[in-house]
Parts: C-alpha cells; sequence; structure tokens
C-alpha cells in the first residue's frame, strides 16, 4: 500500500512539473537573432509610442542577453518608467532600487529617486481617484508614507533638483493627508469614549504634522479628551498651545 501511494505521489509530482514546464515562455524567445541595437530601439520606439508593454518586453530582453552592452544602463533607466507608466508600480519601484546600488552616482540618479516615489504615491490612488478628487485619507496610508520617505531622500540628497519643487508640493500633499487620517482616526476613538487613544492621535498631529490644518481640530480632541481623562494639567497645556497658535478660536 506504501508503495503505491508513493507511486501516486510521484507521478502526481511529475505531472505537475511538466505542466509548469509547459507553460514557462522564455521572455527572450522573439527576440532571438536580434542585436542588442535593435531590441534597443524597438524598444524606445515602443516607449515613444506608449505602448509600455512591448517596452518592458524589450527592455527585460536586453537586460538578460545582453547585460553588459553599451545600451544596458539606459535599458534599465528607461524600463524604470515603462513599469511606472504601465501601474506595475512594485515593479518599478525594484528597478529603480535596483538602478540606484548599481548607479548610485549617475547624473539621472535624482530622477530615479523621484519615480520610486511616484510609483509609491499612485499605489493608493487609482485614476478615478486622480480624476474625480476622491478624499483617500481612509484608507491604508502605507504605500503614501513610504513615498514620504522617498521624496524626504531625494530632497535631502538634491535639494536643486529640478524635481525638488515637485517632490516638496507631494510632500506638503502627504502630511495633510496623513493628518487628515489621523484626525478621523482620533474622533473615532472621541465617539466610542476611547479617551487616551484619541488623545494619542491627536497628539501625534500636533508633535509631527504641525503645519497641517488639522492641528487646530486635534488640539480641540486633545483638551477634550484629557479633561474627560481628569488630566487637568496636560488639558490646559494644549488649550494654552490653542490660544497661542489659533487666538480667534
Amino acid at each position: 500500500m506504501k508503495v503505491y501511494i508513493k507511486h501516486i505521489i510521484t507521478t502526481i509530482i511529475a505531472l505537475l512539473l511538466t505542466a509548469c514546464a509547459s507553460d514557462f515562455k522564455d521572455p527572450t524567445s522573439e527576440f532571438k537573432g536580434q542585436s542588442a541595437d535593435k531590441i534597443f530601439k524597438n524598444a524606445e520606439k515602443s516607449l515613444t509610442k506608449k505602448h509600455y508593454e512591448d517596452a518592458i518586453k524589450g527592455f527585460e530582453a536586453l537586460d538578460i542577453m545582453y547585460p553588459f552592452s553599451k545600451y544596458a544602463q539606459q535599458g534599465q533607466l528607461n524600463i524604470i518608467y515603462a513599469y511606472y507608466k504601465n501601474t506595475a508600480m512594485d515593479n518599478a519601484i525594484a528597478a529603480a532600487n535596483r538602478y540606484i546600488h548599481l548607479y548610485p552616482v549617475d547624473p539621472n540618479i535624482d530622477y530615479v529617486y523621484y519615480i520610486k516615489a511616484m510609483a509609491n504615491f499612485d499605489k493608493t490612488r487609482s485614476e478615478f481617484d486622480i480624476l474625480y478628487k476622491r478624499d483617500i485619507s481612509s484608507r491604508d496610508l502605507f504605500s503614501m508614507r513610504e513615498a514620504f520617505i522617498d521624496f524626504n531622500e531625494l530632497i535631502s540628497r538634491f535639494p536643486n533638483s529640478k524635481y525638488a519643487q515637485n517632490t516638496r508640493n507631494h510632500m506638503i500633499y502627504i502630511r495633510n493627508l496623513i493628518a487628515k487620517h489621523e484626525l478621523s482616526v482620533a474622533e473615532y476613538y472621541m465617539n466610542r469614549k476611547a479617551y487616551v487613544a484619541a488623545a494619542n492621535r491627536a497628539s501625534y498631529i500636533v508633535a509631527h504634522l504641525n503645519g497641517t490644518p488639522q492641528v487646530k481640530a486635534a488640539l480641540k480632541i486633545m483638551i477634550e479628551a484629557f479633561t474627560k481623562l481628569g488630566a487637568s494639567k496636560e488639558a490646559t497645556e494644549a488649550q494654552r498651545v490653542l490660544d497661542m497658535n489659533f487666538p480667534k478660536t
């Protein structure tokens, strides 16, 4: 019986391996016999025509078939953009990280950091979000936080980059978005009478997201939450900060 079961298992594994092998498609098969020059130029034409999938196939084949050609570096740079425009954000980020590792002093390296940041930035937003200006503050903002880190690294390393101003604008947008998200969470806790959690969330906004439009509302939550908790000293301090920064309140 054991021999019979073993035979069945072996047969199943063999069938699975055969199926996997039959499904495998060599990504370079359609480029066999083509020179690096031809593959690169055709891929660039596809990129110019916004045929991003075709461009990606070409640049990937170039990287596999001619990794040391004179087109290799430019091909790796182009594929980052092609991945990004084809909404393959994780691939764009991975390709950007690889390029940064291989060519850290390349003159175009600020561009690579920028596309990497934009890939994280756009992971949270769909085309409809952009078109209809939807509020996405209630979503998981992990990728937005990653984008902020990427933008911050770009601006720190290359303060005079041509992408610097756009980077600053994106960072302001992300800070406001995170502040709005944190405020909604603080309000949720207040409605649930979870005053400690509400105060902590509101305090985070005041301490780390100063300058965002949500600071005023966060201070009010702190005052109310600390008052409910009987923390009069903390409530008074929050009131003092509110009066000093928003005297008309």
